[in-house]
């Protein structure tokens, strides 16, 4: 069982993780926004269950909260010797790589964790992987948000000034090691001077966009209004959206990208109302294994996350529920791809590739 904090850390950290000395410590999300409550996980099992549960979620925090979790039984809970060193943390990728299937950055971040570990084995023993674990999942927090301050640059030369721009879901610092991806857009054009009105979906059924979005952007001051998601259409009708960001959990080698459900509806309405539609992404968001967005495996979430809000039931017992936790928007409705190595303009094969260039 996780060890819960009780204490204000946010403005602290303006992260919703970080490694405590062999600990992972978790923001948990889904008390937010009214109570703020950190927990304590010393093994990768536990976090691996924190990302099933969505207390930490967003395909990059996702994959830092992998990386460290794995560091951290690395060091408590696994044996001296090398072969069953080896054996136990093979399957507790295995385990930890099953807890979300369509954020991409989770199977990343363990798939380097099992490079580092074979080659601290092979050449330094148990020690020394534990170490270089430990290491790595500290690198790869810092290349996110060093990812998302470069990216949200980058982006912020695409929003207009005094621009309404629509964002879904939260792709915010809470979704990533810091600063964030399409919020990140956000801050980096309002740091560059630029006066924005953001209106955020509520993105049901989990309401990252009520519960997360709204709370990260007024905490810093940022305009931003919540509106249900069934009132883009009309505001993009009114003129009051000029621009459209949003993140991702896994792009294809052909620019599609899947996010939150309820994404590809936004860049249908963005399309028949001639408005941009911007990705924010890692490139370790991008899948060059995968040829297109069909491909993309989407994960199922549990009925009674569309059945209940919170605690308190809302559909009647026993109705049939469907809810799949994303969709997938076809690249030929992104106006671009923003990453922190450039940006794709339009997104396809070729574009991509140059990415990794």
């Amino acid at each position: 069982m996780p060890t819960a904090i009780h204490r204000a850390l946010w403005d602290e950290v303006q992260s919703p993780l970080f490694w405590d000395d062999g600990r992972v410590v978790l923001l948990d999300q889904r008390r937010l926004p009214l109570e703020e409550v950190w927990l304590a996980y010393d093994d990768a099992d536990g976090v691996a269950g924190a990302i099933r549960e969505m207390v930490v979620r967003g395909a990059p925090a996702i994959g830092c909260a992998a990386a460290m979790g794995l560091a951290a039984s690395a060091r408590s809970a696994l044996p001296d010797d090398v072969g069953r060193f080896r054996a136990g943390f093979s399957a507790l990728c295995e385990r930890m790589a099953r807890a979300r299937p369509t954020a991409v950055n989770l199977m990343w971040a363990v798939a380097r964790q099992q490079r580092v570990a074979e080659a601290a084995l092979a050449s330094g023993g148990v020690a020394e992987a534990r170490h270089l674990l430990e290491r790595e999942a500290l690198a790869i927090t810092r290349e996110d948000l060093e990812a998302c301050r470069v990216m949200g640059r980058h982006g912020a030369e695409l929003i207009p000034e005094g621009a309404g721009v629509l964002t879904h879901c939260n792709a915010g610092a809470l979704a990533t090691a810091g600063y964030g991806t399409a919020l990140g857009v956000i801050r980096a054009a309002v740091a560059a001077g630029k006066r924005l009105r953001v209106f955020a979906d509520e993105t049901r059924p989990y309401l990252q966009g009520a519960r997360l979005t709204a709370w990260e952007l007024q905490r810093d001051g940022i305009d931003v209004t919540l509106i249900c998601d069934n009132m883009a259409a009309d505001l993009m009708r009114r003129g009051e959206i000029q621009c459209c960001v949003v993140g991702a959990d896994r792009v294809t080698r052909n620019g599609d990208v899947a996010n939150k459900i309820g994404t590809y509806g936004v860049a249908v309405l963005a399309h028949h109302h001639e408005l941009p539609f911007y990705v924010a992404a890692p490139r370790s968001t991008i899948d060059l294994t995968l040829t297109s967005g069909e491909q993309i495996p989407i994960e199922e979430r549990p009925a009674d996350e569309v059945t209940h809000v919170g605690s308190v039931r809302i559909a009647p017992e026993h109705v049939k529920v469907r809810y799949p936790a994303f969709d997938v928007t076809p690249a030929r409705l992104i106006r671009a791809l923003v990453t922190e190595a450039g940006v794709a303009l339009p997104p396809e094969v070729a574009s991509i590739q140059a990415l990794f260039a």
